[in-house]
């Protein structure tokens, strides 16, 4: 599928029942091919244990299949019943400071609960029983948003049982255990998998393998949760898309992994709601404030999209202010359509917006629709109708593989978190940077995991991983591809412990480096890395201290081993021996994409262009018009080589 889809998610069980064959009638003559329902409905379909209410909902079905839309009907596990919490209130999710966190919004409930498992495998299976095989149901949601509002890691007596049945089927024996956590560390050995506790409200800091294992842990039962809907699914609605539309910016499970069960993956896109919430300096947040980050919608379209294997969905596409942020700014007008057409360049297939009329009531009165409580249009359909009006313009152009791609890995995400050595360590911040870095070369990306296949890229650009395996660098080797490595990287194993011989580990061979030390400095110590060009440029926090036979590209200039390499490179690999932001990241890069022979092209701040297929794409973020370059061979097909404000053009190489 090739064609830009649109869809939108409507909740009937909101509104009159006379108004339901109107908003359908509407959704067709807006151009809509899908509509989402149904992810909240559970306590109205089954209002006590048993007793089922079908008809409200058979009925909107029908209504929105003789309408010529497609249906996406979801499992509405996200929000169990209050009878179900009465009778089992052992499913009720645990915050960090053991505190249970009750009834009465959403997410209630704890992934590690097998009496869930079995009631959420239930009602998947009514639903599924009812709605698989009709006509109008063409595909599945399962669930809603997994880790909102933090659940994927629950402290609650059933994780903690779980934890230790995890760890007794991981380590076989204590003694295994014990000499893999190094437990004689602080002397708290255990003596039996029944003695193990979860890590929180400690007097210090857990033991970090012990962490680790209980993120592991969470995320495999957040996988666990997942197929068990998705068998229901494959056996009563066999042929039917599944799909679960993941949190952009959530970083707390291993999305490839639960990716890896779906046949699309799915995102929710809200571009401003998550601005301020960002690591973007207080400048950059004011320029950005009504268009969101130039990046934001690439990313994570590039992301889901190689999660899925060319197969990515927006779910929810912010339509205007959100209600649930800091503050909640409007986007300017065409930044609805800008957002829209910049997923379908980065490989979407799909695009449905959040949600077809504004709530009059509970939680989300002031979320934003495409009309408005009293039926009226909002700014939000007005750009769908010119979306939907300029797709008819398009030829099919599937989005293809990249040369380059950024390994993220979610293992060392959490491990950076819970070994940090410096308080403001910027994590998945860094691969956030290094992204946007890349694209403002106007190179296109792919995400890879471990787990992936490495093959065929010519640069595969690696921010932060933490933790190498022998597996993962043995791929890394094999590829063929040049490696740009960021400090810390291969500096644990997967057992977090210090390699054997030091870090970067198994990476050691590939960039000829020892890393002899590693500190974490304040803003304040201002220090500098030298170009040997004698270009000097300024950087801060992560810093280490390595030795090398390979080229010296860069060297700190510090009061501390003045002079100690900050950027080799060798016949394969460039290694950072610090965090770049900034100009000095910029140059890094630009001086990697030129080892590696990848073609660029260097854009003004607010510009991104991309490809899909043979379909050139450029947006304009700022709030002055740009000039693309043109050597003639562009055939426009939606805007020109001048980009007004906030503007979108698509062309076609004659």
């Amino acid at each position: 599928m090739n064609r830009l889809e649109l869809g939108v998610c409507y909740y009937p069980e909101q509104w009159d029942r006379s108004l339901w064959r109107e908003d359908a009638q509407r959704m067709a003559e807006m151009g809509l091919d899908w509509v989402r329902i149904a992810e909240f409905t559970w306590g109205l379909i089954e209002p006590e244990r048993g007793v089922f209410h079908w008809d409200w909902l058979d009925e909107v079905i029908d209504i929105l299949g003789e309408a010529g839309l497609r249906v996406m009907m979801s499992t509405p596990t996200a929000a169990p019943p209050k009878w179900l919490i009465d009778k089992h209130p052992e499913i009720l999710p645990v915050g960090p400071d053991g505190r249970v966190r009750g009834f009465g919004s959403r997410r209630h409930y704890c992934f590690s609960s097998d009496v869930y498992l079995a009631e959420a495998c239930r009602i998947a299976t009514e639903y599924a029983r009812r709605y698989g095989q009709n006509p109008y149901v063409h595909a599945w949601q399962i669930d809603n948003e997994y880790n909102d509002h933090d659940t994927v890691l629950s402290y609650s007596k059933t994780a903690r049982d779980g934890f230790r049945r995890w760890l007794s089927d991981c380590y076989g024996s204590i003694e295994v255990l014990n000499d893999t956590w190094g437990t004689v560390f602080w002397g708290s050995l255990y003596s039996s998998f029944d003695q193990i506790e979860l890590p929180n409200e400690l007097v210090a800091s857990p033991n970090p393998t012990h962490a680790l294992d209980f993120a592991r842990f969470s995320s495999d039962r957040v996988r666990l949760f997942n197929r068990a809907q998705v068998n229901v699914l494959r056996q009563y609605s066999p042929g039917r898309d599944i799909t679960h539309n993941f949190m952009a910016g959530s970083f707390e499970f291993d999305h490839h992994a639960v990716a890896a069960d779906l046949d699309i993956v799915g995102f929710d896109s809200y571009p401003l709601g998550n601005l301020l919430g960002s690591t973007l300096s207080e400048d950059e947040k004011r320029r950005y404030l009504r268009t969101g980050a130039p990046d934001y919608q690439g990313f994570h379209c590039d992301l889901y999209r190689s999660q899925g294997k060319g197969r990515m969905w927006v779910l929810e596409q912010q339509p205007g202010p959100v209600d649930w942020a800091e503050k909640n700014p409007s986007p300017v007008d065409g930044m609805v359509r800008l957002w829209t057409w910049a997923a379908y360049a980065h490989g979407a297939q799909a695009v449905m917006f959040f949600r077809w009329r504004q709530a009059r009531f509970a939680q989300e009165q002031y979320h934003t629709a495409l009309l408005r409580s009293d039926g009226s249009p909002d700014q939000a359909a007005v750009e769908l109708a010119q979306v939907a009006a300029e797709r008819e313009n398009l030829p099919d152009a599937p989005r293809e593989r990249a040369h380059v791609a950024i390994l993220l890995d979610y293992e060392s995400i959490w491990a950076a978190d819970i070994l940090p050595h410096d308080d403001t360590f910027p994590n998945a911040r860094i691969i956030r940077e290094w992204y946007a870095g890349l694209r403002t070369f106007g190179v296109d990306l792919d995400f890879v995991g471990p787990q992936d296949d490495l093959n065929e890229y010519i640069l595969i650009v690696i921010p932060q991983s933490m933790i190498v395996s022998s597996e993962l660098a043995a791929k890394l080797r094999g590829s063929g591809a040049k490696l740009l490595i960021g400090a810390r990287a291969g500096s644990k194993t997967p057992d977090m412990h210090t390699p054997l011989n030091l870090a970067p580990g198994e990476l050691a061979d590939l960039t000829g480096v020892t890393v002899r030390r590693a500190e974490s400095l304040p803003e304040l110590a201002q220090e500098t890395v030298r170009f040997q060009d004698g270009a000097t440029y300024d950087f801060t926090g992560w810093r280490e201290i390595i030795e090398t036979n390979e080229t010296v590209v860069a060297s700190f200039c510090s009061a501390y081993r003045d002079g100690s390499p900050a950027i080799v490179r060798s016949d394969r690999a460039i290694y950072l021996a610090m965090i770049p932001r900034g100009p000095l990241l910029h140059t890094i890069l630009s001086d990697a994409l030129s080892w590696a022979n990848i073609p660029v092209t260097d854009c003004e701040p607010d510009l991104r262009i991309t490809r899909r297929g043979g379909l050139g794409f450029a947006f304009n973020f700022g709030a002055t018009g740009l000039s693309l370059p043109s050597d003639g061979t562009q055939g426009y097909l939606v805007g020109g080589s001048e980009i007004p404000p906030y503007g979108v053009s698509i062309w076609q190489d004659r």
